[in-house]
């Protein structure tokens, strides 16, 4: 697929197979992709925690909220949850600030998963310090800055646009479908 598809069908996804595992090697590949991505200064201060292990992944997810706008769901079942997740961290003895690279690498191995039939989630909503307890982290060195769940969507995610009444908040119709309004192009160009 080319890049505008690849971006199109990426998605945040907050449902998946939670049958369909997915090998650390393919995370790693995820991984590797965001190793390559611009970095501020090629400062390259991020360093990534990779879970495919269940038990753990069952450890991770009570110290994640999934979707804020969707006050009712208290996030996927047991049998939707991801089946991998990747921590993102500033390695403070690089730099004391990750800028924007988080961001970019999180989108990379969206990207990445999304062209290898996978689909993920960015979560920025984290319980940081019980998080850094399950993954037994060195918070002196390092902090959380996002999380990436990844796994096989089992969800259908359409794109609209922004109504009249301005509404940005995503939602879901009676058939499960998630729906995120967005912005037009003419909306947000200036000039």
């Amino acid at each position: 697929m080319d890049i505008d598809q690849l971006i199109a069908k990426s998605r945040s996804f907050r449902r998946f197979d939670g049958s369909r595992a997915i090998e650390k090697a393919t995370v790693l590949q995820l991984i590797d992709l965001a190793r390559k991505s611009p970095s501020g200064a090629n400062r390259q201060p991020l360093k990534f925690h990779v879970s495919v292990d269940k038990g753990l992944n069952e450890r991770i997810y009570p110290t994640l909220a999934w979707a804020g706008y969707l006050q009712d769901w208290e996030g996927p079942i047991e049998s939707e949850r991801p089946t991998a997740y990747v921590t993102i961290l500033l390695d403070k003895e690089i730099s004391q600030s990750a800028g924007v690279d988080h961001g970019i690498a999180a989108w990379s191995i969206l990207l990445g998963a999304t062209a290898r039939g996978l689909g993920g989630c960015m979560i920025a909503s984290i319980r940081k310090k019980e998080l850094a307890a399950v993954l037994e982290l060195d918070q002196n060195r390092f902090d959380i800055l996002l999380v990436v769940a990844l796994g096989k969507p089992v969800e259908q995610v359409m794109l609209e646009d922004i109504g009249t009444d301005g509404e940005i908040r995503y939602w879901r119709d009676n058939e499960d479908v998630h729906h995120v309004p967005k912005r037009r192009l003419d909306d947000i160009t200036i000039g």
